[in-house]
């Protein structure tokens, strides 16, 4: 599948489309790439939709170097898909980080974007004790360590092709400049998606795997994040890990297909 390119003013975002119908634009989280969706991908198109898959900026084929990976900026990426194709509304699917740019990107262009979804989303900026402080640090500065700390996400269930993905994507972080954007994604800002969360007036789902392991109480975050916005829903993709679209895509697509029916008839 060809990759395709847009401008922004500090670089420039890749994604790839595949499929056609309504259009359904996905996210990756820190350190992944778009191929993070490779197995979700097939099922919407063969659902009837449209899917654009982007690399984050500074990850994938995304160029590197940004002033700025906060989430605000990252949904303003997004946008510049969604108008780069000249298509819309289009529901807007983040993963784990990405999840706040979602929110930024509703309320920013609310004629773009007709519902979004939050998959793993982290509701409270976590104070970490000085221990585990240092073990992020380090895995945030290491693209060996940080794969070692991505397979622990597939508690329950695993991809088959698991490990040949992850060997690309520590491949991909090794290259000169890729992990200050790992970094940069999960950098406290303000303001925080929580609290833009309330002025989003499209529909939103809320994602969680129940076994994630990012999580202490994968439902009550899911709860959390569900009670901020005016219209929203949560829902649970039973034994997912981090990323139920890798490890239970045909669960996660049954729960996205009922949610695009509500918005298709928005």
């Amino acid at each position: 599948m060809a990759i395709s390119f847009v401008g922004r003013d500090d670089g420039r975002i890749a994604y790839e489309v595949h499929g056609r119908g309504p259009l359904v634009v996905l996210a990756h989280g820190m350190g992944e790439n778009r191929h993070s969706y490779r197995h979700l991908i097939p099922l919407l198109v063969d659902a009837g939709y449209r899917v654009a898959s982007v690399d984050v900026r500074g990850h994938g084929d995304s160029s590197a170097g940004w002033p700025s990976y906060a989430p605000a900026e990252v949904g303003g990426d997004l946008l510049a898909v969604v108008r780069d194709l000249g298509d819309g509304p289009a529901v807007l699917v983040g993963n784990s980080s990405s999840a706040a740019a979602v929110v930024f990107a509703a309320t920013e262009a609310p004629e773009r974007v007709g519902g979004i979804v939050l998959v793993g989303a982290f509701v409270e900026q976590r104070k970490l004790n000085p221990l585990i402080w240092l073990a992020q640090a380090a895995v945030l500065r290491s693209p060996r360590l940080f794969g070692m700390f991505h397979r622990t996400l597939f508690p329950v269930h695993r991809p088959a092709d698991d490990a040949e993905y992850r060997k690309q994507m520590v491949t991909a972080l090794r290259r000169p400049g890729r992990m200050a954007p790992v970094r940069g994604v999960i950098v406290p800002v303000q303001p925080h998606w929580t609290a833009q969360a309330p002025l989003v007036r499209q529909p939103v789902l809320v994602l969680m795997g129940s076994k994630d392991p990012d999580f202490p109480d994968p439902p009550a975050e899911a709860r959390a994040a569900r009670r901020l916005f005016e219209v929203a829903e949560a829902r649970m993709i039973a034994d997912a890990g981090h990323y139920p679209h890798a490890d239970r895509p045909a669960a996660m697509l049954a729960e996205l297909v009922d949610f695009l029916a509500v918005t298709d008839r928005a």
